[in-house]
C-alpha cells in the first residue's frame, strides 16, 4: 500500500515537471533561454512512477529529454532553471545546458547528448554497486531510438552476463525523432528483445504511474537480489516535438487526441479521486504549489549572476 501523502506528492511532482516543460517552451519564444531543449511532457507517469519505487539512494542514468527525470529523482527546479539560463547557480555553473546536469549527492548521474549514451555509462555503475556491494540499484533511462545503437546490445549483454543491479527503461514514446518506432525496427514490440539477453522483458502502460511503479518495483527487487537486470519498455506520448524546433508534421491530430485523452496528469487525478486521496479543492491546492515552485525558479534563475569569466577553465582537463 502506498501512503497517501507519497501518492500526493508524486502528483504534484508530476504537476512541477508539467509546468516546467511548459514554461520552459514559452521561455524560449522571448529569447532568455538559448540553444536547444528536449521536451517531456506527457511523460511524468514514467518518470515519477519509475523513480517513486527506487530507494532514496539508488542510482538514476537519464536522456537529452531529463528534465523530468532530474526533477523526479529530488532534483531542486531552481537550480535546473539557473543552467537553463546559463547561470552560475545552475547545477554546471550555467556551462552544461539542458543536457548535461547531474547531482552525485542524490544519486541523478545525469546525461549527454548522445541518444543512447547513458546506457553504458549505467551498466558500469551498476558494476561498481556489485563489486562494492552496496546494495543500490541503477535506473536507466532511455528511449526507442536508444535501442537502435550498438551501445544498447552491448550494454544490456553485458548487464545480463554479470547479472549487474540495473533495470533498463525504455520510454517509447512512438518516435525518434520523427521516425515512427514500427518503420525503424522489424520488431517494434522492444520488450521482447529482453528474450535475446536471458533477461525477463515487459511492456506497461508508461501513461499509468501505478502500472509504472509496479513494474520498477518488482524490477528493482530483482535486481537488488542479485538476478540481474530487467528490460521495461514503457509505452508513453510526448506533447511536444522532437526539439523546440519540430512542428510534428508527422503525427496526426487523431493520433494527438487520442494521446490527450489518456493524459498521464488526467490519469492520475481521476485514479487519486477515485481512491479518496485527492478532492477538487486539494487538486487546487497541489497545482497551486506546483505553479509557485515554477515562479520561484524563474525567479531564481532571473535574479541569479552570470558565469564569472576567470572561472573559464575550472572543471576542464587542460594541458
Amino acid at each position: 500500500m502506498i501512503p497517501e501523502a507519497q501518492l500526493l506528492r508524486d502528483y504534484e511532482t508530476m504537476w512541477v515537471i508539467r509546468r516546467f516543460e511548459e514554461t520552459l517552451k514559452d521561455l524560449y519564444g522571448t529569447g532568455v533561454i538559448r540553444g536547444t531543449s528536449h521536451f517531456c511532457a506527457g511523460q511524468e507517469a514514467t518518470e515519477v512512477g519509475a523513480t517513486a519505487a527506487l530507494r532514496p539512494d539508488d542510482l538514476v542514468t537519464s536522456t537529452h529529454r531529463g528534465h523530468g527525470h532530474f526533477i523526479a529523482k529530488g532534483g531542486d527546479p531552481r537550480r535546473i532553471m539557473a543552467e537553463l539560463w546559463g547561470k552560475a547557480t545552475g547545477y554546471a555553473c550555467g556551462r552544461g545546458g539542458s543536457q548535461h546536469m547531474a547531482d552525485f549527492a542524490i544519486g541523478f548521474l545525469g546525461s549527454n547528448g548522445i541518444t543512447g549514451g547513458m546506457i553504458p555509462v549505467a551498466t558500469g555503475a551498476a558494476l561498481s554497486q556489485k563489486v562494492l556491494g552496496t546494495g543500490k540499484v541503477v535506473l536507466c533511462f532511455f528511449g526507442d531510438g536508444a535501442t537502435g545503437q550498438g551501445a544498447f546490445h552491448e550494454a544490456v549483454n553485458m548487464g545480463a552476463i554479470w547479472k549487474l543491479p540495473v533495470v533498463y527503461l525504455c520510454e517509447n514514446n512512438l518516435y525518434a525523432m520523427s521516425t515512427p518506432v514500427e518503420e525503424a525496427f522489424a520488431e517494434p514490440e522492444i520488450a521482447k528483445r529482453a528474450a535475446a539477453y536471458g533477461l525477463p522483458g515487459r511492456r506497461v502502460d508508461g501513461q499509468d504511474y501505478f502500472a509504472v511503479r509496479e513494474a520498477l518495483a518488482e524490477a528493482a527487487q530483482r535486481a537488488r537480489d542479485g538476478d540481474g537486470p530487467t528490460l521495461i519498455e514503457a509505452m508513453t506520448y510526448r506533447i511536444y516535438g522532437h526539439s523546440k524546433s519540430d512542428e510534428c508534421a508527422y503525427r496526426t491530430q487523431q493520433e494527438e487526441a487520442a494521446w490527450a485523452d489518456r493524459d498521464a496528469l488526467k490519469l492520475m487525478r481521476e485514479a487519486l479521486l477515485t481512491r479518496g486521496v485527492l478532492t477538487e479543492a486539494l487538486d487546487a491546492e497541489v497545482r497551486a504549489r506546483a505553479e509557485q515552485t515554477i515562479q520561484d525558479a524563474i525567479r531564481f534563475a532571473d535574479e541569479s549572476p552570470e558565469p564569472c569569466p576567470t572561472t573559464l577553465y575550472d572543471g576542464l582537463l587542460c594541458e
